[in-house]
């Protein structure tokens, strides 16, 4: 892109004057450097996220288990106290929307 410059000049009495001088223009360079950027950005991106490879030798080489022993009866008790705090949040909004509907059923029928 080319540079240009305008000026302008104003004046309103002889005694103020005022210069207003605008410069605009882009640089060919600063807009390759940022195209080789974005180039490389995206070479990288692709390089470290893409290309899902399956080899046969790497074949279940991703899978994991995990078994944990011993825990036994502190992971059922866990298991029911989550249980039943669930149940109890389930049955605590099942009530605030009874109210919710109840009271909109009076707001309705009073008018």
């Amino acid at each position: 892109m080319a540079d240009y410059e305008t000026t302008r000049t104003t004046t309103n009495d002889p005694v103020h004057s005022t210069t207003t001088t605008t410069r605009s223009g882009g640089s060919s360079s600063m807009a390759f450097i940022v195209g080789a950027l974005v180039v490389v950005v995206g070479v990288l991106a692709y390089v470290l996220f893409g290309g899902d490879v399956d080899n046969a030798s790497d074949a279940g080489a991703n899978d994991v288990n995990v078994t944990i022993e011993g825990a036994g009866d502190a992971a059922n008790d866990a298991g029911a106290a989550i249980e039943g705090a669930a149940e109890s949040a389930g049955q605590a909004v099942e009530g605030a929307a009874e109210s919710v509907g109840n009271a909109a059923d009076n707001a309705t029928d009073n008018n």
